[in-house]
């Protein structure tokens, strides 16, 4: 395990530390949920981080721990859109906790209430790992971070009536604040607009659309799909001759495939963080986006 990821199971586990007398006890599936939670409860809350940036979300362990504090849990927020298929049924089930349960107000999925981007309209196991309700990825446009707050500041209110003008405060200073930085963001990023990208996975579909980016292809056959040496050697043909500007792989993905890519067509590559803690830069929501956005610049040519 290299110093950074060190650093970044740290940073998970001093999301688990809370105010001693917290009125919420909140389980955030994934660092940007958790994160948020943070922003808008402020010492009110309890917020326990289910996982790190440098795990995949899509195959997170359930492991007993994550069911008992799904279990005291008052209220847990998750991306859905089946993001966490593999694994946030099971805690749900075998912990039992009906306030957090689908349906009840101390359960949001994320994702269904920003407007989600290649719904399929036709599901076949032989594209891949396809999600029905199209991609789950959401976190990487800022306005969608900016629509799953003001949800969750509601839902608050809700839970924990007596604090609602505290958690009002912190959600109209977050958003004003949050608003400030989407301007700044989308005038520093001007530049990348055209910027032709391979991105390993398809999890970057909402960065990609809010900065105006084009996606050439993907490193992965398939969504879910590894790469095989095959596969590779195709994509280097198709590549050479200036097809692409930039190669990408998220924080907690391989590096070997998107750098062998990247040294065989000579066309740069990056690590972004997908979500709060997957570089040193992304130690919250606001480092994700500047973080984000400077690693692209910086291999813009």
């Amino acid at each position: 395990m290299n110093r950074w990821a060190t650093f970044a199971g740290a940073m998970a586990l001093c999301a688990v530390c809370s105010p001693a007398f917290a009125a919420v006890n909140i389980f955030a599936c994934l660092p940007e949920w958790a994160a948020l939670a943070t922003e808008l409860g402020g010492d009110k809350v309890s917020v326990y981080q289910a996982s790190n940036a440098l795990q995949d979300p899509h195959r997170i362990e359930a492991r007993p721990s994550l069911v008992a504090r799904m279990r005291s849990a008052d209220l847990a927020i998750c991306t859905g859109a089946e993001l966490e298929i593999g694994w946030l049924p099971v805690l749900l089930q075998t912990a039992g906790n009906q306030k957090v349960q689908p349906g009840q107000p101390g359960f949001i999925a994320a994702a269904e209430f920003v407007d989600r981007l290649e719904v399929p309209t036709r599901l076949d196991r032989a594209e891949g790992d396809i999600h029905p309700a199209g991609n789950p990825h959401v976190q990487l446009d800022p306005h969608n971070i900016a629509k799953v707050g003001l949800v969750l500041t509601q839902r608050l209110e809700q839970i924990d009536a007596g604090n609602a003008a505290y958690y009002e405060s912190r959600s109209k200073d977050f958003q004003g604040r949050w608003g400030q930085a989407i301007s700044r963001w989308e005038k520093d990023a001007a530049p990348l607009k055209g910027l032709r990208i391979v991105p390993y996975h398809k999890d970057s579909v909402y960065l990609i659309k809010w900065l105006g980016l084009v996606e050439v292809m993907n490193i992965e056959p398939k969504p879910g799909i590894p790469p095989s040496a095959g596969h590779l050697s195709e994509l280097v043909g198709r590549l050479k001759g200036g097809a692409a500007d930039v190669v990408a792989r998220s924080a907690y993905q391989d590096p070997k495939a998107a750098t062998s890519l990247a040294e065989k067509t000579n066309i740069p590559v990056v690590e972004l963080p997908y979500t709060v803690g997957g570089t040193p830069g992304a130690k919250d929501l606001f480092g994700l986006f500047d973080d984000s956005i400077s690693r692209l610049k910086a291999v813009k040519r």
